[in-house]
């Protein structure tokens, strides 16, 4: 990936941010894409609403997901990832997509 380019937040808004966690909020609409973004801390994602979303990773990410992951949404599922990860979110599905991202930090 180009250094010069400049990456996005992770999620559409901060909810909560302190010394110990950052909490952002993700929503998308049905065929949506986030920014393409870092993830620089391991973080639990907590899916609220939607039907199919995907991760497009790019060429220089790091961690489990070098993929191009897509997956049905479970409302209440709690995933927990590692950081490093360099990718853009895709709402995939004909809903809306809503998620909880808790930021872990060190």
């Amino acid at each position: 990936m180009d250094e010069k380019r400049a990456l996005g937040r992770i999620g559409s808004k901060i909810l909560f941010d302190n010394e110990r966690v950052r909490i952002w909020e993700l929503r998308l609409a049905a065929g949506e894409h986030s920014d393409v973004h870092r993830h620089e801390l391991d973080n639990i994602l907590v899916q609220i609403s939607g039907d199919r979303i995907a991760v497009r990773p790019e060429p220089d990410t790091e961690g489990p997901y070098r993929d191009f992951l897509e997956a049905q949404v479970v409302p209440g599922a709690a995933i927990y990832v590692t950081r490093g990860g360099v990718e853009t979110a895709v709402n995939t599905g004909e809903r809306d997509y809503h998620e909880i991202i808790i930021e872990l930090k060190d």
